[in-house]
Formats: structure tokens, C-alpha cells, sequence
């Protein structure tokens, strides 16, 4: 699997996943190392949700990530189900060196699977800011544990130092990619064409 730029019409998939956890994990300069390749010291925690597109290449594949970046402010929370509908993955995000952070994604992770009615979907829990490990409050196993016994996906991260950034984000795309790949092929069915004749898998 590699990575290369494509342009807006230039895939073969389009999945839509969302990165969720609470407010000042680095959600949003996690998305923008992962699309742009950069980091902003900066930046603040979002309002409402932001939105971003990357194509990766998967088994000659153009696979079209739609990623959206939802606030973990208390007073969004009325907005955050209707960015939930459609979703094929998601990437949970908490602060190693903020406990409270990691203390509730069992919360986020209740949520998504509720709106979702429990079907299966590609979950990635991120502990981010692992460039911080002197200040470090949660420990690698606690997150590992709670994945296990969740089924979810596990990867500690940096979006400053861009470590682990795209590992956990093409493992979700590629996870899905499988999946739907395979359950279209058991099925043999079409998948539905979007304006641009191109497949759309994203309910």
C-alpha cells in the first residue's frame, strides 16, 4: 500500500470515517498531518466539525478517504449523530497525559456503536501527544487492554512528530477496504455509482 496525491475525481472508493474524542486530544492536527503533513502549535480546539479528503492506494485500488473531525465540546454533542450516518470507521482519540481524556471513550465508543445499531465498523482508538511520554498518565497497556477487550484497533501516536500518524489511519482504509471489497464480491452485487460514475461505499 503507498500514498501518492490524486486529484478530487481520481478514486475507485469513497469511504467516509469520522475522529472523534474530547476537546484538545489533537483531533484536528491529527487529520492535518495525515492530509497535509503539517502541524500547527496553534491550533485550537474545533467548533463543530471540519472536514478533509485523502486518496491512498490500496492493492491498485484509489481508495478516497472523507474524514471528518468532530468537536468534543459539550455543546455540539446535539450535532455529532447526524456526521455519524454513513460512516464505515472511525478514530477515537484521547491525550496520554490527560486521564480524563482516555476515561471517556467508552463513552464516545457507546455512542457511535448505538447510532450505528452495533454493526460492525472499522474502530481505531489513538493515544495521542505519545512526543509527551514524561508527562505520560496513561500507560501504553491500559490503552492496548481497552482494545482488546473493545475489538477495536490500537496505536499511540504523535501528530508532532508525524509517528504512527499515517499507519493508523491507512490500517482503518484498509480494514474497510477489505471488508467491503469482500462482502460486495460474497454478495456479487453492484455498488451504488455516485455523480462521478464512481463506486459509493458508504452505508
Amino acid at each position: 500500500m503507498t500514498s501518492f496525491t490524486y486529484t478530487e475525481d481520481d478514486y475507485d472508493y469513497l469511504y467516509k470515517i469520522v475522529v472523534i474524542g474530547e476537546s484538545g486530544v489533537g483531533k484536528s492536527n491529527l487529520l492535518m498531518r495525515f492530509v497535509k503533513n503539517q502541524f500547527n502549535l496553534e491550533s485550537l480546539p474545533t467548533v463543530g466539525v471540519e472536514f478533509a479528503n485523502r486518496s491512498i492506494r490500496i492493492d491498485d485500488k484509489i481508495v478516497k478517504a472523507q474524514i471528518w473531525d468532530i468537536s468534543g465540546m459539550e455543546k455540539f454533542r446535539a450535532i455529532r449523530d447526524g456526521y455519524y450516518k454513513g460512516i464505515l470507521g472511525a478514530v477515537i482519540v484521547y491525550d496520554i497525559t490527560r486521564k480524563a481524556t482516555f476515561e471517556k471513550v467508552g463513552s464516545w465508543l457507546k455512542d457511535l456503536r448505538d447510532y450505528n445499531n452495533h454493526q460492525d465498523i472499522a474502530v481505531m482508538l489513538v493515544g495521542n501527544k505519545a512526543d509527551l511520554g514524561n508527562l505520560r498518565v496513561v500507560s501504553t497497556h491500559e490503552g492496548k487492554a481497552f482494545s482488546e477487550r473493545e475489538g477495536l484497533f490500537f496505536m499511540e501516536t504523535s501528530a508532532l512528530d508525524a509517528q504512527n500518524v499515517n499507519k493508523a489511519f491507512t490500517e482503518v482504509l484498509t480494514c474497510i477496504y477489505h471488508d467491503t471489497t469482500k462482502n460486495l464480491s460474497a454478495r456479487v452485487v453492484t455498488p451504488r455509482i455516485d455523480q462521478r460514475g464512481k463506486p459509493l461505499v458508504n452505508d
